[in-house]
């Protein structure tokens, strides 16, 4: 692109936005309908309880750890190109989960998605950097963050819906079309841009990041499954923060850098990665346990429970765009502060929800709390991408993208171990009395607690599913509370340390 248009903005700039809001939702949305389709996907593969967790992480894992590796390559080689092959890659992958006749097949399947879509996600917010002036790119990556935040809600709709009248591989067959509708507009419409000057690639670098990354979500997500203090789990952890620390200093010292370590010497660059990440770490546990409260707790489908999370999604949408508004006018700093403690206030009052709260009253710290994510989440993704050169907008956005998944998936194993253990803590003292087999099942989690009663049936059997019910709500308060102190703490940082500025695009 050239500068003219650059400075200008492309023509056809928010055409171009919808393609890339569309091909974003493809990779949010790629996570949460699976999780509404494993119960099925258990009855007809027959996967171990390890392999499930593989179905289910293979992607995250794969997409995490390629992210700053593709939003390089995307630089150097073309952004619309990185976007044409990631979109490839993710539906080619999603075709191939259709036919999948075992776990193995459909965790491969799920890993060439992770790469498509880790070349796909920085590609889209550095193409929206390139074909938007500056005084409008703040509103375009507002409205792109909040997409990037109702994704996971609108995945689990649409994975409802689908498994209604669907088999199961209909949540990955759905991808298929719409890449191709996105693949045909990005042909149409987008102009392609890279890097200005010939930087050699940093293979030592990539590597570097790949496996610090690779390896430190691997002890995050076994950290739940085998114990924090296992072997394994501290193992991973001390071999991933090693690979990491060698990945800055190398990056200090080599002449072409892939990611530039001293860009966290700005504090509007680190502080963004710090609430972007805490924001996700929050948003996704928060997911995760309120999707097994509606289900398990509350007694509802698969589809209702979904459906009850289109508030959030809803209020995304329509919150998000106005908050590059109100950051011009009260500054980052503050926008940021008032998003964090808002989202902190709603999961607070989750912790006073009940089994029998009606839905009209769950709903209103839903909407707090998407409220304040989508106030706090675009300043901090511009203040990310505009940190850095727009030669390397792709990087930039790689920066913010994995802030998100190492984010998101610490949420879910910190505040699912937290949940865990309130638990089974509140559900011990209810176990007297049952076979000794039994209570071990039935401590293992509210689902199997379910089907423990099912199977006791009777006044026991109604007895200890009220007594897990209320155990649940127990540790849903527990990781609630311990999330709304995360974003509080957050809050605090960014007040004191944020750059005071009324103009969100400054340095």
């Amino acid at each position: 692109m050239s500068d003219n248009m650059s400075a200008a903005g492309h023509p056809r700039r928010w055409q171009i936005l919808a393609v890339m809001t569309t091909s974003l939702v493809l990779v949010v949305a790629g996570v949460s309908s699976l999780n509404l389709a494993l119960p099925s996907i258990r009855d007809a593969l027959q996967p171990s309880n390890n392999e499930l967790l593989w179905i289910v992480d293979s992607y995250a894992l794969v997409f995490a750890g390629l992210l700053l590796p593709a939003g390089a390559l995307g630089d150097k080689y073309g952004r619309r190109r990185a976007l044409l092959i990631g979109l490839t890659l993710f539906a080619a992958g999603a075709l191939l989960a259709t036919r999948a006749t075992g776990p193995l097949f459909l965790i491969s399947s799920r890993s060439v998605m992770g790469i498509g879509a880790a070349l796909t996600m920085p590609a889209t917010l550095s193409i929206i950097t390139v074909v938007f002036p500056r005084e409008e790119r703040g509103k375009a990556i507002a409205i792109w963050a909040g997409f990037a935040g109702a994704g996971g809600a609108l995945g689990l709709v649409g994975g409802g819906l689908l498994l209604q009248w669907f088999w199961w591989g209909s949540v990955f067959f759905i991808n298929v079309p719409i890449a191709i509708v996105a693949l045909v507009a990005v042909v149409r419409l987008v102009p392609e841009s890279k890097e200005g000057e010939e930087r050699p690639l940093d293979p030592v670098g990539a590597l570097l990041s790949i496996a610090g990354l690779a390896i430190l979500l691997y002890a995050i997500i076994q950290g739940p499954e085998n114990g924090w203090t296992s072997a394994i789990v501290v193992g991973g952890l001390i071999v991933a923060i090693g690979l990491l620390v060698l990945f800055v200093w190398w990056e200090l010292r080599t002449e072409h850098p892939m990611l530039d370590p001293h860009y966290f010497q700005n504090r509007r660059f680190s502080l963004g990665s710090l609430t972007i990440s805490a924001s996700f770490l929050v948003m996704f546990g928060f997911f995760f346990i309120l999707t097994l409260f509606y289900q398990f707790a509350q007694g509802h489908s698969p589809l209702a429970a979904a459906v009850r999370a289109l508030p959030f999604a809803g209020t995304m949408v329509v919150v998000a765009p106005r908050s590059a508004g109100w950051a011009q006018r009260l500054g980052a700093r503050v926008t940021v502060t008032i998003g964090l403690l808002l989202a902190a206030t709603g999961l607070f009052m989750f912790g006073f929800i009940e089994v029998s709260t009606h839905y009209g009253i769950i709903v209103i710290p839903i909407i707090l709390m998407a409220a304040g994510l989508a106030t706090l989440m675009p300043p901090s993704t511009e203040a990310i991408v505009s940190s850095v050169p727009q030669s390397q907008a792709g990087v930039g956005s790689a920066v913010n993208d994995t802030t998100r998944e190492v984010g998101g998936s610490l949420g879910i194993a910190l505040l699912g171990s937290l949940l865990s253990s309130g638990y089974r803590s509140g559900l011990d003292d209810s176990l007297a009395g049952l076979p000794e087999q039994a209570a071990e099942v039935a401590r293992d989690s509210i689902g199997a607690a379910n089907a423990v009663a099912a199977q006791i049936g009777g006044e026991a059997g109604a007895r200890l599913i009220e007594a897990a019910g209320q155990a649940y709500t127990d540790g849903m308060r527990l990781a609630f509370w311990a999330g709304a102190l995360v974003l509080a703490a957050t809050a605090a940082t960014i007040w004191r340390a944020y750059p005071r500025t009324t103009d969100v695009g400054a340095d």
